[in-house]
């Protein structure tokens, strides 16, 4: 790469992302720029977010135009100082544009492939990015899989490795789920640790993530290195048990995308596609009788039944909240043990790692050190 000269290209969110268009600049042309700002839109078949600046400086060069589609990789913009000069940025995009080559669909070295391995007889599903420095294992919440952290992944493991896996009942994980509580979850997470033989880990947990992070954490303590807890369950008896409820229930578009709009403080995030993707999850057999199976568990009566807020602080623990999560309320976080540090972020909702990944990205960073 040119002296000075830094690339916006199309990011690979998830694992099957071949394309992204563009929806529209949120800069211009000589506007600066720095690392976390949101700088152009890209909608996808699965989702619609924002790319966000890695790099500081001008924004020298709007490569492409909205509406424009680029493959993953395809250059976006370029980002340099005021002093290099407009020569050098114009032929440095001329040059990348005449030797650019789209990764092939069926590039097997495009980006990490997805794994499995046997946890307790059933069959999970993972996916490892990075190496070296004290593991971290992603676990997603109800009705999610991995593809839940695919604005984390990535990010956190720049510094370390980072494995996020499916739950059983959820993903390409076997569809059973035992007796669904929170402590059959646990033992899977202490068994998935066992199996890819991890003495620690930095335990990441989203909603009912959170509570199984926090199970575990309470059952073998000397495995948990900390606990991060987002929109986390586990906490206060309060979950909206229309939402479980519904989306268990849904056969139907019309029916579910209500109620995975309230996951998102904007909802045009919930895509055509995504709506399709998690009813075709939902037709897959077994999965309708392993979700009610879990909720039966985890929240029977619209309350959550487990009660692990004497467990936060017992390790290192980091809680962050969406002020606006509808799912489970950002109250929760209020009045926790002493030691335990908590972020509420205003304008964000319950899918916050993903809305706000780069703030989430940069506490966790800084939590698991």
């Amino acid at each position: 790469m040119s002296e000075g000269i830094r690339t916006i290209c199309m990011p690979k969110w998830g694992l099957s992302m071949k394309e992204g268009k563009v929806a529209g600049w949120l800069v211009g042309e000589g506007d600066p720029i720095t690392p976390g700002d949101e700088i152009i839109d890209i909608e996808t078949e699965k989702i619609s977010s924002a790319v966000e600046a890695a790099d500081a400086g001008t924004l020298r060069r709007c490569v492409a135009q909205e509406g424009d589609v680029l493959p993953v990789g395809g250059l976006l913009g370029v980002v340099a100082d005021e002093s290099v000069a407009d020569g050098d940025i114009d032929a440095f995009v001329t040059d990348f544009l005449a030797n650019f080559v789209p990764p092939e669909d069926d590039d097997e070295d495009s980006g990490p492939a997805t794994e499995t391995v046997e946890v307790a007889g059933r069959s999970i599903r993972y996916l490892t990015r990075g190496e070296g420095g004290t593991p971290v294992i992603l676990i997603h919440g109800f009705g999610g899989d991995l593809n839940n952290w695919l604005f984390n992944h990535e990010a956190l493991a720049a510094k370390r490795v980072v494995h996020a896996l499916d739950l059983p009942g959820h993903g390409s994980s076997s569809k059973d789920v035992g007796d669904g509580s929170v402590g059959f979850f646990a033992d899977i997470v202490t068994g998935f640790a066992d199996a890819l033989e991890i003495e620690s880990a930095h335990l990441v947990g989203h909603s009912m993530g959170g509570a199984i992070a926090l199970a575990v954490a309470r059952a073998a303590p000397g495995r948990v290195a900390s606990i991060t807890l987002i929109g986390s369950a586990g906490l206060g008896s309060d979950i909206d048990g229309d939402y479980l409820e519904g989306f268990i229930s849904a056969e139907r578009r019309k029916d579910l995308k209500p109620h995975v709009e309230k996951l998102f403080s904007d909802p045009a995030l919930v895509t055509r596609q995504l709506i399709n993707d998690l009813l075709a999850f939902k037709r897959i057999d077994g999965v309708t009788a392993a979700l009610g199976t879990v909720r039966d568990a985890f929240a029977p009566d619209g309350a959550q039944a487990e009660d692990l807020r004497d467990v936060a602080g017992s390790v290192s623990t980091l809680v962050i909240w969406g002020a606006g999560d509808q799912i489970i309320p950002a109250s929760h976080a209020d009045g926790l043990p002493e030691g335990v540090d908590c972020t509420v972020m205003e304008g964000q909702g319950h899918m916050v790692q993903m809305e706000a990944a780069t703030e989430v990205n940069r506490l966790i960073d800084e939590r698991v050190g």
